[in-house]
């Protein structure tokens, strides 16, 4: 019988469904919230794996290039650090990378998936299987004890309640909160908060960390308690890509990433800064 109801990239997101369900036997088990990604017999999959990556905007009927044929390539247990000043494409990227939006033309693959193609359902549940996010405004809700915080994305993804609540205890104790479980976020110092949004980021076992600015909204004592959590996780075996236009917060990642007018303008590595 004709299959007119098929829509032409709907063999995109069958490969996308698959996986979010645990059916592709190519997808790696997820490793435990403190522990390192597991070995296997081969060279593991990039985390991200971006080609000639271009994203044009449109002004009326001017087009605005923001993004002008970047690759980019970063591998599990990375720490890497984006750069660029604003109206650099840094912002576009990331948000690219976080599948919060799409490149115009060239591939994005997130953790060996292409992410062409997909309907909006199936990539907001790519986030949240795939990426943790931190951002600089922690985003907790309000009059919601930590550990409820920690939780949520377990619980949009239809995770048992006994099952959530530990894996966010065990979040929550990799990140030293072990004795704040209970406190509401305004009951908590910023840093705290900010390691709240950390446990929230981990508690998927996802395929990198992506934070934006996370020390943005941080004293100096805080952010270095934040920047040594990252360095933790990275030494564990975690990916964690940073968004930052502070140099002195580049330079505690292990590659620094430059971008200028769109384009990637320097890729190197650094001398790790241990806080």
């Amino acid at each position: 019988m004709p299959r007119d109801g098929r829509r032409p990239r709907e063999a995109a997101v069958v490969r996308a469904q698959r996986a979010l369900r645990g059916k592709d036997k190519r997808e790696p088990t997820p490793p435990s919230v403190a522990g390192a990604p597991r070995r296997g017999s081969h060279r593991p999959r990039a985390v991200i794996d971006v080609r000639d990556v271009h994203k044009t905007y449109h002004m009326g009927s001017v087009p605005v290039p923001a993004l002008r044929g970047v690759s980019l390539r970063v591998e599990r247990g990375e720490y890497v650090a984006i750069m660029g000043a604003s109206g650099s494409g840094k912002t576009t990227l990331m948000n690219i990378l976080g599948c919060l939006d799409t490149p115009t033309s060239g591939v994005y693959r997130l953790n060996g998936l292409d992410v062409r193609g997909i309907d909006e359902d199936t990539l907001s549940d790519l986030r949240n299987r795939f990426i943790g996010f931190v951002f600089q405004s922690f985003n907790l809700i309000p009059r919601t004890r930590a550990i409820a915080n920690v939780e949520l994305p377990l619980s949009y993804g239809g995770v048992p309640r006994k099952l959530r609540r530990g894996r966010a205890l065990e979040a929550m104790h990799a990140v030293g909160l072990g004795d704040r479980l209970n406190h509401a976020p305004a009951e908590l110092s910023g840093g705290q908060q900010q390691r709240v949004a950390v446990a929230r980021a981990l508690v998927t076992n996802p395929a990198m960390i992506l934070a934006d600015e996370p020390t943005g909204n941080l004293d100096t004592h805080s952010g270095a308690e934040v920047l040594g959590l990252f360095e933790r996780l990275s030494a564990a075996g975690r990916t964690i890509i940073l968004i930052t236009h502070e140099e002195e917060v580049a330079a505690h990642a292990r590659r620094v990433i430059r971008v200028r007018d769109g384009q990637i303008v320097d890729d190197s590595r650094n001398a790790v800064v241990t806080s």
